[in-house]
């Protein structure tokens, strides 16, 4: 059986399971690797200085573009719903009324984004040598911030829409688009940040705009755009449904912030700069556990809204075992490849290089529980109970790593920072297995 005929409405097996939530993996994994590419042509052609400046405006820019995401997790939880409900006209204008909403939103937070550059730049801890490069990338990224939204949301609506190949189609063209200019602009014309910055907003438009015209021809999948207004209602349950997404990044992106001003202030650029490497192969890693959970979500959605609780028990048993391995498998995967990848984006500095490969071996263990926190959050999300998604997200993101950042240094001195999202993922995993045991009654998934 092909990806491309299986139905959210069926029975799913294991083998059923991957092949319907391996393209969203990879969707995830790649848009992962083309940020990546960014940080490892800076690091190698325009040094270890604009290396720190992107990682520093980073977490300003992801909280930008994660609206994206909230809107269209949340929206694709809602759609998926009232399609199991047997609603088509109407799950076409929730579609439509996402889109619209995510334009609009968007185009403003483009250009109010790019009007506090400077300002948050100076907050983030911007050193004198840094200002010119945080704010060159940081200005170019933010102003495609329209399109990375709709690249964000359009990874939930294609696998609602049954077109989860596509949608990795579409990925892929994206992130083939910020390699090849990446080398380009940075590796043979020397831009530097603004050779990367310029690659990722032209690979954005490839992944947020070109499946607008998709969607808004006759196609063959579950979803297409019709005329639709905004109402309010569906807007704020999609919003407030989606807000552990949303959390989830603006979460991430203020502990980094916090991370950076530890490391700053404990070990300076060169504590910055291996906490880019880290969390650019965290990215990726954590876009598996990411991939499968958005992948997934639609199915538990779609027989929530159906009634179905012995799919439901069937996708959470599943997925539970399934993120059980991967985590494992991902530790074993990071412990082993911590000297190599620290050569790629450091090894031109032996004192840089050693610091990231020490915290590289430190941070891995973090994988171990981070897939089941992350699915947790993203279940709760497709039965439509945003409170609970949000609560597990704002814990784990903010909450336990700032607690953990702030006190384990003091502990355990520069290794605390390091250490400091395993701790985190373990204070979350106990909160995720008290909410489902807590709402077994109510949704009946065991």
């Amino acid at each position: 059986m092909k990806t491309s005929t299986i139905r959210l409405s069926d029975h799913f097996t294991y083998s059923r399971l991957f092949r319907f939530t391996l393209p969203s993996v990879i969707m995830m994994v790649f848009t992962s690797i083309y940020g990546v590419v960014d940080g490892l042509f800076v690091s190698n052609y325009a040094g270890k200085t604009a290396f720190a400046a992107i990682n520093l405006i980073m977490p300003y820019l992801m909280v930008m573009g994660s609206i994206g995401f909230m809107i269209g997790t949340g929206g694709s939880a809602l759609v998926s719903m009232t399609m199991g409900q047997d609603k088509k006209d109407r799950a076409n204008q929730l579609f439509s009324m996402m889109i619209l909403f995510t334009v609009i939103t968007g185009a403003l937070t483009s250009i109010l984004g790019n009007l506090a550059m400077e300002k948050m730049a100076v907050f983030l801890g911007a050193t004198e040598e840094m200002m010119h490069d945080c704010l060159v990338y940081g200005w170019i990224v933010n102003g495609f911030n329209l399109a990375f939204m709709l690249q964000n949301l359009f990874q939930s609506f294609f696998v609602t829409a049954e077109k989860p190949r596509l949608g990795l189609y579409v990925t892929i063209a994206a992130g083939l688009t910020n390699m090849i200019l990446d080398a380009v602009f940075v590796g043979v014309f020397r831009m530097g940040v603004a050779g990367a910055a310029w690659a990722t907003g032209f690979s954005q438009v490839v992944g947020g705009i070109l499946p607008l015209f998709y969607f808004a021809r006759e196609n063959s999948s579950r979803l297409r755009l019709v005329p639709a207004k905004l109402e309010h209602s569906p807007i704020l349950k999609a919003c407030g449904n989606g807000s552990s997404e949303l959390m989830s990044n603006v979460a991430s992106s203020l502990v980094s912030m916090l991370y950076n001003f530890q490391l700053m202030k404990m070990l300076g650029e060169d504590g910055v700069s291996a906490y880019g490497v880290l969390m650019y192969v965290s990215f990726i890693f954590v876009a598996i556990d990411i991939g499968y959970s958005v992948g997934s979500a639609p199915i538990v959605g779609y027989h929530y809204g159906a009634g179905n609780t012995d799919e439901l028990k069937n996708m959470l048993r599943k997925s539970s075992v399934i993120m059980g391995v991967m985590g494992v498998l991902m530790t074993a995967a990071a412990l082993v490849l911590a000297q190599p990848v620290s050569r790629i984006f450091v090894g031109y500095d032996a004192g840089l290089y050693t610091l990231t490969v020490h915290a590289f071996r430190i941070f891995s263990l973090s994988f171990l529980l981070s897939g089941f926190d992350i699915y947790a959050s993203s279940f709760f999300t497709a039965l439509n109970n945003g409170k609970i998604s949000a609560a597990i997200s704002f814990l784990r993101t903010l909450v336990f790593q700032s607690a953990c950042v702030l006190l384990l240094p003091r502990l355990l001195g520069a290794d605390g920072i390091w250490w400091a999202v395993t701790a985190a993922n373990v204070f979350a995993f106990i909160i995720s297995v008290l909410f489902l045991v807590a709402k077994r009654d109510t949704y009946h998934y065991y």
